[in-house]
């Protein structure tokens, strides 16, 4: 491929992408994080209880140039994101000319996570800037020591201290490059060095200044509290996750490339040397990570600026490989790169997130957040003047406050806040409320994110809001996208948010046993299952299918299982069970729908509980192929 040639090809994927994904991120609804990070904008500081500033900075730009809305907050990443590319092909140029150049660059952009790397405003995104600002920098200054590359240095380890606290392992991961090459070790004795170095260790004084101030907060949630620090074998899942997001070809590639380092690392070309410590560092260093940090939320993409870094030393080795290699590696890398472009544009759809909801596929974090922002607001319109806007967590509250651009959403105390480091900086903002009494009988909508509590821990945690409130009224219930995500409202009016303990109408709870998620299901079939109301009663269950309603029946079988389960009185399980037949139900095609239940409370409260995907035959002979 000529040195023409590839870079038209550069340029063109370049610019395809960054029109996908400027589309994206108008359309994608905004993930949890990224509206928190708005909310941070709103309140400028050096430090927050998550992060270094930086990544709030720039969300407070992009609402300042673009207005508010989700497309403004993203708009200065995407733009950030789309100069990673030019900066891999920068470096290369520096080491290998312009031909392997623009190869690294179009490697970066066909890496799905690289070419994708802005759509979201994410701390990750400045942080792999800096990253290769300071690689470039690098391999400017072991060849001459300019001060252009010096100031370029010290601004970009600035940066990197201000994105996150994850860029102290890329500091390390440089210092490993510098000690593993010569030209890096002969660096170290230059003063000019030393001197960037220090502008960029003293960037990181306001993150030490505030955890000293805020007992360590930031620093135990980033490198202690998230962590379980003991071996666990999920970690042996890393490999596999990498492979599937860099796609086998590319995957193997970038291995063979820091093989290769190894094997020139005393070769004349810094490049190779100083590669070899980062991506020792950068690649198998988080792979050894894997088995002893966070398994509970993602971090897949942690690797992605070492992945990044050995695509500047890729070329040479992937002009070793036979054309028809080449062209295979390229065509699986875009087909990788454009599954993650079509799942995202499936989630940027309402009907797209609605199909997925039967699937492992449903993206939670990407869902419900406009459904349950258009219901609040009628909510509101419904209530009296001043009324106190509640969310019964952070992510909620920092949704709600993108979406209805109030600054005066309340939080209450719950588990995902601590999970994310994030209740000190709600209770430095002021907006943690412990409860009625941080309400001054005023008139409170409270809105609970139900799906964000395990099942299990559900009926505490009604308990737990039913304290708070001082009671309880009977919850308006949203279910979106079939109840994958499922959100409770309850408008508290003046005297309800003073009255006694105990006066609580708790959401109901079910569970259908038969049949099983995503198994089949025809007339004549056996549906059993539970449903039960704390406090209460569940009178009649309706049995919804694709939203008809098709059945009805009392429980009244004996569970005292699910007494147990609950800690409720064993009395009670008497009547929690039930049993029926599966009606035939006209009107409903084969194929996959949704089965539902309707809860009738003894108090006339009437809830639906989420659905789940059965595979319905209406005929009562399975489809081929489906199992028995």
């Amino acid at each position: 491929m000529r040195t023409g040639s590839k870079r038209v090809k550069f340029l063109l994927l370049w610019t395809l992408l960054l029109l996908a994904k400027l589309v994206l991120a108008a359309t994608l609804q905004p993930f949890g994080d990224e509206a928190f990070y708005a909310w941070e904008g709103r309140h400028p500081a050096w430090v927050y209880s998550d992060l270094p500033g930086l990544t709030a900075w720039i969300a407070w730009l992009g609402a300042q140039v673009g207005g508010p809305g989700v497309f403004a907050l993203r708009l200065p990443f995407v733009l950030l994101g789309a100069l990673l590319p030019w900066l891999v092909v920068r470096i290369t140029r520096r080491w290998f000319g312009a031909e392997a150049g623009w190869q690294a660059g179009l490697l970066a952009l066909l890496m799905p996570l690289g070419g994708l790397m802005g759509l979201l405003a994410l701390p990750d995104v400045p942080m792999l800037v800096a990253a290769l600002l300071c690689l470039d920098a690098f391999a400017a200054l072991m060849r001459r020591v300019t001060a252009g590359a010096l100031v370029q240095l010290a601004l970009a380890l600035a940066m990197g201290a201000f994105a996150h606290y994850r860029f102290a392992l890329v500091v390390l991961a440089g210092a490993v490059g510098l000690a593993c090459s010569p030209a890096g070790r002969a660096l170290l004795r230059h003063p000019g060095l030393w001197l960037a170095l220090a502008v960029g260790a003293l960037a990181w004084t306001p993150v030490l200044a505030w955890n000293f101030s805020n007992a360590g907060a930031g620093l135990g949630f980033q490198f202690v509290d998230r962590h379980p620090w003991q071996p666990q074998w999920r970690g042996l899942w890393w490999p596999l996750v990498q492979l599937l997001l860099l796609t086998p070809p590319l995957a193997w590639l970038l291995f063979g490339s820091l093989v290769e380092c190894w094997r020139r690392r005393r070769d004349p070309e810094p490049a190779w040397g100083f590669m070899l410590g980062l991506g020792l560092v950068a690649v198998p260093g988080y792979f050894v990570l894997g088995f002893f940090a966070d398994a509970e939320r993602v971090t897949f993409h942690w690797p992605l600026a070492g992945w990044l870094a050995l695509c500047c030393v890729a070329p040479p080795v992937l002009a070793r490989w036979r054309p028809g290699s080449r062209r295979l590696l390229h065509a699986l890398a875009a087909a990788g790169l454009a599954l993650v472009l079509a799942y995202l544009a499936v989630l940027a759809v309402p009907a797209g997130r609605t199909w997925l909801a039967g699937s492992s596929a449903y993206a939670d974090n990407f869902s419900g957040w406009d459904e349950v922002a258009a219901t609040v607001r009628r909510d509101l319109q419904d209530m009296p003047p001043g009324t106190v806007l509640v969310a019964d967590n952070f992510m909620l509250a920092a949704q709600l406050r993108l979406a209805l651009g109030r600054d005066d959403v309340r939080v209450l105390p719950h588990p995902l806040n601590d999970k994310h480091g994030r209740a000190v900086q709600l209770g430095a903002w002021g907006v943690l409320d412990q409860g009625a009494r941080d309400w001054d009988g005023r008139p409170v909508l409270l809105v609970v994110e139900d799906t964000a509590r395990p099942l299990r821990l559900r009926l505490d945690g009604y308990r737990e809001l039913c304290w708070r409130a001082g009671g309880l009224p009977a919850a308006r219930v949203l279910n979106v996208d079939h109840g994958r995500k499922r959100f409770l409202r309850f408008a508290l009016a003046r005297d309800a948010a003073t009255a006694p303990a105990g006066g609580c109408r708790l959401p109901a709870l079910a569970w259908l046993e038969t049949p099983a998620r995503s198994n089949g299901l025809a007339p004549g079939d056996e549906l059993r299952g539970w449903a039960l109301k704390s406090g209460g009663r569940i009178v009649r269950v309706g049995v919804l299918l694709d939203g008809k309603l098709v059945a009805e029946v009392e429980p009244g079988l004996p569970r005292p299982d699910v007494a147990n389960y609950w800690t409720l009185p064993p009395e009670d399980g008497d009547r929690f069970g039930f049993s029926l037949r599966m009606p035939a139900v006209p009107g409903v095609a084969a194929g996959r729908a949704w089965l539902g239940l309707r809860l009738h409370g003894a108090d006339g409260v009437v809830e639906e509980w989420p659905a789940q995907p059965v595979q319905w035959r209406p005929s009562g002979q399975p489809e081929p192929g489906e199992a028995q």
